[in-house]
């Protein structure tokens, strides 16, 4: 065998090649991004990014990095940054910061004293659309601008320090091409620490995994349960719709944001209209545990119990039973535990670093957060989303247009160079 035939049998595996009951489009390293023909199917359905922001973002790196990708994608029809900002002129800076990108760029001011007057007014049809700010605001802001010039929205945080241009063509492609019929799309990937090459993602590994295990175990393989533990990484912060989808779907506005957003999507669309995308390796943000369970990752824990369990009240019309709660305690402190070991032993044979002490104490804290989550949860078993574009638009069918001239200052649009 020649030299060139065995480099070319030389594969860089990366991920199996097992599908379940979600779509499951793997990286199996084998060839790079195709820019061209990604720019071709952009320029043939017109496709919106937003990028949910705080001003601080700007000061960091990996929005800088995010812009120069970015930046090559010339059939991209626009981009939205929902900006959270203290002044006008620090939405100029944004501007600036996205002058010459080669298609047009809202930035838009989420807390704007113009937005929060009208959205206010909105309390006038019944509709309370003033939500706590954070991301879930901004995205259902950043929604109703991108969805008035596109058929496919793709979502990325703006912190994000691997961003690379195999990010949005892996997680659009399955939305450019119709044939597919995928209306949803989330991504998963390997959370590591650029620093330290430790794995992240505790409030997936750790929490989420098995929570569900231990619900499944405690009320059968219920199918929003299967379909929740189908997705590698059911915490993502990346995902794209098409504009149907994206225009009917509530927006939670809390720390269950991407749970609650699997359970809108669940009810929306037929599961083989859905598919995860592997986007190697990624980094961003680290959230701290927090002190108590109204801080950080413990704080986010106990939302997403909420959100999960709220979840199989609404499709399976199921309840915890009270008398299951030091049962559901046990099974998780045990399952929790097992993750442990194992990612411990993954991290060893990789020659990772782990911190099997400090993940045991999470373990530990997450599950002090299952009782008075759920005494939470039963004392107020409801949540109201931010209403769905459609239905908002039924009653003031220009807010749309109204919104993006509240969210922006004299000539802000940045139009394409």
């Amino acid at each position: 065998m020649e030299q060139g035939e065995r480099d070319c049998c030389r594969i860089d595996h990366r991920m199996d090649f097992q599908q379940g009951l979600i779509t499951t489009v793997h990286d199996y390293g084998l060839c790079g991004a195709d820019p061209q023909a990604f720019r071709r199917q952009l320029k043939e359905r017109p496709t919106a990014l937003l990028l949910p922001c705080l001003m601080e973002e700007f000061r960091r790196p990996a929005l800088q990095l995010i812009r120069e990708v970015l930046a090559e994608l010339d059939g991209l029809e626009l981009l939205v940054i929902a900006l959270a900002a203290e002044s006008p002129e620090e939405v100029q800076q944004a501007k600036a910061f996205f002058a010459g990108m080669p298609f047009a760029v809202e930035v838009h001011w989420t807390n704007a004293p113009a937005v929060r007057e009208l959205l206010q007014s909105m309390q006038s049809h019944g509709l309370d659309l003033l939500g706590p700010p954070g991301k879930g605001w901004a995205v259902w802001q950043g929604l109703g601008l991108a969805c008035r010039r596109a058929e496919v929205v793709g979502l990325f945080d703006a912190d994000i320090r691997t961003f690379s241009p195999a990010y949005p063509e892996r997680m659009l492609r399955p939305l450019l091409d119709r044939s597919t019929g995928v209306a949803y799309v989330k991504a998963f990937y390997s959370r590591l620490s650029l620093e330290t090459q430790a794995l992240q993602g505790r409030a997936t590994r750790l929490f989420v995994a098995p929570l569900l295990n231990s619900l499944e175990q405690l009320l059968g393989a219920r199918p929003f349960l299967r379909y929740l533990q189908a997705f590698r990484y059911p915490l993502a912060g990346e995902f794209a719709f098409s504009t149907d989808l994206a225009m009917n779907l509530g927006i939670p506005c809390d720390w269950g944001l991407e749970i609650g957003l699997l359970s809108e999507v669940y009810r929306h669309v037929a599961i083989s209209r859905i598919a995860q995308v592997d986007l190697g390796v990624f980094d961003h943000k680290h959230k701290p545990l927090g002190q108590g369970p109204t801080e950080g990752l413990q704080r986010m824990a106990a939302e997403i119990l909420g959100t999960v369990l709220r979840g199989l009240m609404e499709h399976e019309g199921v309840a915890l039973p009270p008398e299951q709660l030091p049962t559901l305690e046990v099974l998780y402190r045990r399952l929790g535990q097992d993750r442990v070991r194992q990612h411990g032993l993954d991290a060893a044979i990789n020659h990772m670093p782990h911190d099997r002490h400090g993940e045991e104490l999470a373990v530990r804290d997450f599950a002090r957060l299952l009782r008075p989550a759920i005494a939470e949860l039963v004392a107020s078993p409801t949540v109201e989303l931010l209403p769905s574009w459609s239905r908002v638009l039924s009653c003031r069918p220009h807010l749309q247009e109204e919104l993006a001239r509240a969210g922006s200052l004299p000539q802000l649009t940045v139009c394409a160079a």
